[in-house]
């Protein structure tokens, strides 16, 4: 007779991911303090810190005059999103040796679904133990992982992060409610500060507590389904998970200091545009809202939004931009500027769009609407081909040209194409 398990998912993530790459490619810094920034400048923060930070009290989103003050002699390095990506491929690439990547959560994390004999415990932890060796001997020593195994996906990275670093983990219905209940509510994925809040107001402060409420409870508590949906991942119900649709495309920067004039920052906001023009293309959208936000030094905020018909050329998307920065201007004339975002929203799949007639600009003829998104789509290939910007459209920023590359955010991973736009 077969033994079997419920164990069903397997959740890996590298530990202290883009610190532990810099480690890799730099021996001088390994087992040294380090902090991975955006910029090299005081008034950043730590987008990531080593385990060797970490243990002076560096954690992430911590300001770098802080970080200093706990670890006078931390190294700091400027982001490297390209490479980071690059190991990335390379990492998954290794596990699928082993077992199929069902899920990429984000740079650094991955869930597998486990079937057959992989469920079996020991089986699944041999498993783990095999992707960890292969991770060492492929992408080195520096990139050390944790493993998760367990029911549900959110089980699973609970159990991940039971054990950091290099952990691995497992847990299995008959372990549950105990082996949470030394967490805080805080400790669990999807649990925040809003949340927590949330969850004492509804007289919950303890994982015991939390564990004790039904389904619907959870469902008042979240305001929808996706409280049903934690409580049964929460038991040990492997649910089904829901299909989601793009929404959106956006990219922001923070300016370093010596740049943050209107002038500078509106050619960073047009850069931006650039980008996000060549990303619709290339994910065969096409987009009917522009929106522009605009961070201030004093924190203040500015937020516009532009309604379009569909368009995905960046003629279009430029001028619309343009007539969004006059928006601005007028109520803030020459304040500084600290962080400027663009986002293309109310996509709609070239495939399921409306015919031209009725989603074109009226006011610009056929001919120009087709010669404006061939031309645009002209310079995308010369770009990925030859290096970005190599035709590019008006005057580019002044802060150089790496400060464009795609950025990795907390859970997307640009496709390498994004770092030629």
């Amino acid at each position: 007779m077969t033994p079997t398990s419920d164990i069903k998912w397997l959740y890996l993530d590298v530990n202290s991911y883009f610190a532990s790459v810099e480690q890799q490619m730099n021996p001088a810094l390994r087992g040294r303090p380090v902090a991975v920034v955006p910029v090299m400048t005081d008034s950043t923060c730590a987008i990531a810190a080593s385990y060797e930070a970490k243990a002076f009290g560096v954690k992430t989103g911590m300001p770098i005059w802080e970080v200093k003050k706990l670890c006078p002699d931390i190294r700091l390095v400027a982001a490297r999103h390209d490479l980071y990506v690059r190991f990335h491929h390379r990492i998954v690439e290794e596990i699928e040796k082993h077992v199929p990547v069902t899920r990429v959560l984000s740079i650094d994390e991955v869930a597998c679904a486990l079937i057959g004999r992989e469920r079996i415990r020991d089986n699944a932890l041999s498993l783990g133990r095999k992707i960890k060796r292969g991770l060492i001997e492929k992408a080195g020593t520096c990139l050390r992982c944790s493993v998760g195994l367990a029911p549900t996906r959110l089980l699973a990275k609970i159990a991940c992060n039971l054990k950091k670093p290099d952990g691995l983990t497992a847990i299995e219905l008959h372990e549950l409610p105990d082996k949470l209940l030394a967490l805080d509510l805080r400790d669990l994925p999807g649990i925040g500060a809003n949340m927590e809040r949330r969850l004492r107001r509804a007289g919950i402060d303890s994982i015991a507590a939390l564990w004790a409420i039904s389904p619907k409870h959870a469902r008042k508590i979240w305001g929808g389904v996706t409280g049903e949906r934690f409580w049964y991942d929460l038991h040990g119900v492997d649910l089904p998970e829901r299909e989601t649709v793009r929404r959106s495309i956006g990219h922001a920067r923070v300016l370093a200091p010596d740049y943050r004039q209107p002038d500078q920052a509106r050619l960073v906001a047009r850069r931006l545009i650039l980008k996000a023009s060549s990303r619709l293309r290339r994910l065969g959208h096409l987009a009917a809202a522009l929106g522009l936000q605009v961070k201030l030094e004093n924190n203040s905020r500015w937020d516009g939004e532009l309604r379009l018909y569909q368009c995905q050329d960046t003629f279009t998307l430029l001028g619309g931009l343009e007539r969004l920065w006059q928006g601005f201007a007028t109520q803030h004339g020459i304040a500084r500027i600290k962080r400027v975002a663009v986002t293309l929203h109310r996509l709609t799949p070239i495939s399921a769009a409306v015919a031209d007639l009725f989603g074109a600009d009226p006011n610009v003829p056929d001919g120009d609407n087709n010669r404006r998104t061939k031309l645009s789509a002209a310079m995308d290939r010369i770009n990925h081909r030859y290096g970005r910007d190599m035709v590019s459209f008006g005057k580019l920023p002044r802060t150089g040209m790496d400060f464009i590359g795609a950025k990795v955010a907390f859970t997307r991973i640009p496709e390498l194409a994004e770092f030629s736009e």
